[in-house]
């Protein structure tokens, strides 16, 4: 898959960007925004919490939980770096399943033991493997999402035309005799999905 197609942002916009630009990002373009990030976040959320051991109900609660919590807490985030808001997501996603734990300890129904105790370490580790891996799977998981959205937004013949020049790298001239275009007609129909797709994972992606 080409990058092409992934947001580039400057360093300066990275470092500017404030929690008010994104909320208005997810209600102008989604309105209300707990739907938009139900969508985007609970299903990854769940699938990692799964993923590491936790049954489904218990994923499917804790995932709601850090739901709550980011909702709370999202006018006060502030984007200060590249993967601030991931790793502020996964912050949150530690200290829920940490307080789920303490539950279940209270309860006498706490499961795993040293394992689960090790899985809270090395999420909240930032430099461990499975805090990088959790990068790798956000930044997939957003932009496949975001792919989705915009898939619905264009005609069949300009998606086709972006998807073969950015995704597997064909030349404007080849695309254009394929699909009948005209070559000034495929370069803008890529820019124009391009355009899309960063504009909706601003401040998702960075």
């Amino acid at each position: 898959m080409s990058t092409t197609t992934l947001p580039n942002h400057s360093d300066a916009t990275r470092q500017s960007e404030t929690s008010s630009a994104f909320l208005e990002c997810l209600q102008i373009e989604f309105g209300d925004s707990w739907y938009r990030l139900n969508d985007i976040y609970v299903p990854m959320i769940r699938g990692w919490l799964r993923q590491h051991g936790l049954h489904d109900d218990e994923a499917d609660d804790v995932a709601q939980d850090v739901l709550v919590v980011v909702l709370r807490k999202l006018h006060g985030f502030r984007r200060e770096r590249v993967g601030s808001f991931r790793k502020w997501l996964r912050r949150i996603t530690v200290n829920c399943l940490r307080d789920h734990r303490r539950w279940l300890r209270r309860h006498r129904q706490a499961r795993g033991g040293e394992d689960a105790r090790r899985l809270l370490d090395q999420m909240a580790d930032d430099h461990s493997p499975l805090a990088r891996q959790w990068d790798l799977e956000h930044d997939r998981h957003v932009f496949a999402f975001t792919v989705q959205q915009a898939r619905a937004e264009f005609s069949t013949q300009t998606w086709e035309a972006f998807h073969r020049t950015a995704y597997f790298g064909e030349s404007v001239r080849d695309v254009a005799n394929g699909l009948g275009m005209s070559e000034n007609a495929v370069a803008i129909a890529k820019s124009r999905v391009q355009l899309r797709l960063r504009k909706l994972a601003r401040g998702l992606l960075d």
